[in-house]
């Protein structure tokens, strides 16, 4: 029963990836996705996505990190993969799920899901160039528009010979829109023997619950409930391990927060903090009413040293 940090642009980053790993109960991290286009790209790209590199590829927490990859040409993407797996990336994820207009408009990410010839194209040059010891997986979705040609999507990554899929229960056309619909995974699941991990709309211990059973899968993907509840993997941890736990309080996610700003190290690190505490207090207040308070009191403020100082007075509290 695995847990897997999903990989989120603009969001999930080395610095969340190594609070949220801190904070216990993810088996795997993913990378945000690099895009690849035509190139094979050298070291420092690897290193800048994927920081943990530095680290055999592994979290603070010891997490191990998968470097995710997008793009439509397989043999740039096969060398890439292969590259970062040489610099110490546990495996290689590829993307087909991203929904965003600017990537589809290039060919990459959930616009592939119409073709899914390609995908096995994609997936089977990745799979025979990357070491056999490693795991090569893919992210998609029930399918584009709609979710008629799903069967298809899965039989391609499955016949390529992937390690695992991971599937986002809803279409590209749907987005985040709720609900997920878990249970068009289940037959899916049935229909191979490669490794089949759910995603979408867990926000909570219920809901992983309800998103297994309905699924079958025993492996789930979390998202953007991981940034709601910091803490909802080691929720979900114990209780797979019929361990008490005691859930994280607002006190303890401020704390949290105010202690990974020493990680926010590099040239843009005073935008950096500033925008990232800001941008995750949008979901911490669907966990957390405090939220709301506290990203009012912020919310003109840029400088790392105000917010720090907003956040010892939250404290004190």
């Amino acid at each position: 029963m695995k847990l897997i940090l999903a990989p989120m642009e603009g969001v999930v980053d080395f610095h969340m990836r190594q609070l949220l790993s801190k904070l216990g109960g993810f088996d795997l991290c993913v990378t945000e996705f690099i895009r690849v286009v035509d190139a094979t790209f050298p070291d420092r790209v690897f290193y800048r996505y994927c920081r943990e590199l530095h680290n055999s590829g592994y979290t603070e927490a010891g997490t191990p990190v998968r470097i995710q990859l997008l793009g439509q040409n397989a043999e740039a993407l096969a060398e890439n993969a292969v590259k970062a797996v040489s610099l110490g990336s546990h495996g290689i994820d590829l993307n087909f799920g991203c929904p965003a207009k600017t990537v589809n408009k290039s060919k990459g990410g959930a616009v592939l899901l119409k073709e899914p010839e390609q995908i096995y194209q994609i997936v089977n040059t990745v799979r025979q160039a990357v070491c056999s010891s490693q795991e090569v997986s893919a992210k998609v979705r029930l399918g584009f528009d709609d979710d008629t040609r799903s069967q298809e999507i899965v039989d391609a990554v499955s016949q390529a010979h992937a390690s695992s899929i991971a599937i986002h229960a809803r279409t590209k056309k749907q987005g985040y829109r709720p609900p997920a619909y878990w249970e068009k995974i289940k037959p899916l699941k049935a229909s191979t023997t490669i490794n089949v991990v759910a995603n979408g709309e867990v926000w909570t211990k219920d809901d992983y619950i309800r998103c297994k059973e309905r699924s079958g899968c025993d492996d789930v993907m979390l998202g953007r409930g991981a940034l709601a509840r910091p803490d909802l993997a080691k929720q979900i941890h114990s209780f797979n391990n019929n361990q008490p736990y005691q859930l994280l309080k607002w006190h303890d996610v401020v704390d949290h927060i105010y202690h990974s700003s020493m990680h926010c190290d590099g040239g843009n690190s005073e935008k950096y903090f500033a925008n990232r505490t800001k941008q995750w207090l949008a979901y911490l207040k669907l966990a957390y009413p405090e939220a709301t308070h506290f990203f009012d009191k912020i919310r003109r403020l840029k400088a790392t040293d105000e917010i720090l100082r907003e956040m010892e007075i939250e404290l004190a509290n």
